[in-house]
């Protein structure tokens, strides 16, 4: 059984991306799964650092994105919304070019907090970054 709201679409993750960063830095999700959600991440020109190797600032952007979605995935966006406490990375290998590929999985979903935990890959499943986040869980003001 999923921990995400039904009605969540890949489909629906991409749409909300258009004219936002993740657009500009080429990231489109592209699985869904039990608790996980995928998402994958250019190395070019857009998310290299000036010594052509991805840039920390841009895998921790895929982090920050898969984490943030993640835990609105398990809200009732009705009457909630999520906002970053924390976020952390190691880098552990350069990547010149291709793709990473980010995956996220839950590591504590509470009422008023979530931990998450991103993986990123190169395409031969490298680790590239480790990442977690935490996400405080607000009410909406009515």
């Amino acid at each position: 059984m999923s921990i995400f709201k039904v009605g969540v679409t890949l489909e629906s993750l991409n749409k909300m991306s258009v004219n936002t960063m993740l657009e500009h830095l080429g990231i489109q999700f592209t699985e869904i799964g039990d608790g996980t959600i995928e998402a994958r991440m250019p190395v070019d020109h857009r998310t290299h650092q000036p010594f052509g190797i991805l840039h920390g600032g841009a895998s921790v952007a895929l982090a920050e994105t898969l984490g943030s979605v993640a835990a609105m995935c398990c809200l009732d966006g009705a009457n909630q919304y999520c906002v970053g406490l924390d976020i952390n990375a190691n880098h552990i290998k350069s990547v010149r070019e291709g793709f990473v590929i980010g995956r996220v999985k839950s590591v504590h979903v509470g009422k008023k907090t979530h931990v998450w935990e991103i993986r990123i890959t190169t395409e031969k499943e490298e680790l590239v970054c480790i990442s977690r986040i935490t996400m405080a869980v607000l009410d909406k003001k009515i």
